[in-house]
Parts: structure tokens; sequence; C-alpha cells
């Protein structure tokens, strides 16, 4: 399975994110609203759109966090792939982040 790096953009899943929040809020606000019999008709739909809501959010979520771990496994394997080609650069750049960072520990 391939993911390109347009399909699953940050900001994409945070407006993704935020349109399921209030998908959910509005189908469970309409539920606890509905206050009739469980037996009642309106009540049994309101519970089943919920439901739904919830499980397609569920699967907007599992694909999205997906598609995180195959980029971050591809941004290692490159990683891997530069170091082996040009090692002296890939120790280079470690000292550099390393010395970066101390000195950002250090200022505390």
């Amino acid at each position: 399975m391939s993911y390109s790096d347009d399909q699953y953009n940050p900001d994409q899943f945070e407006t993704r994110a935020n349109e399921d929040l209030a998908l959910l809020t509005k189908t469970l606000e309409e539920v606890l609203k509905s206050s009739g019999d469980s037996a009642d008709q309106t009540y049994i739909e309101l519970k089943e759109k919920a439901e739904q809501a919830l499980n397609e959010v569920k699967s907007r979520v599992s694909q999205a966090s997906d598609g995180y771990y195959y980029r971050a496994k591809r941004a290692v394997y490159r990683a891997d792939d530069y170091v082996h080609d040009k090692p002296w650069q890939g120790i280079g750049i470690g000292a550099a982040a390393g010395l970066f960072l101390g000195l950002l520990l250090a200022r505390r």
C-alpha cells in the first residue's frame, strides 16, 4: 500500500479531525436532547446515527495513523540510506544536532 505525502497532509488531517469532532458533537447532542422512551423510533434512529458517526471517525483516524506510520518508516529508510551512502556527512549532521540540543538544554 502506497501513501503519498499529499494524501496525509497534517493540515488536512486537522481539518478532517475538526469536522469529525463537530459531526460527533452534533449527533451526540441530538441523542442527549432526545428524552424519549428507549423504544421510541426517534431515539433508536439517533442512536444508530451516533454509532455510525463514531465508526466513521474511528476509520478515518485509523487511516491517518497508518499514513503517519508509513511516512515515518519511509523517512527512517531514507535516513539509513543517506548514512550508508555518506557516512561522514551523517556523523557531522549527528554531531551538529547533538551540539545544538546540548546548547538548548544547557540554557535551562
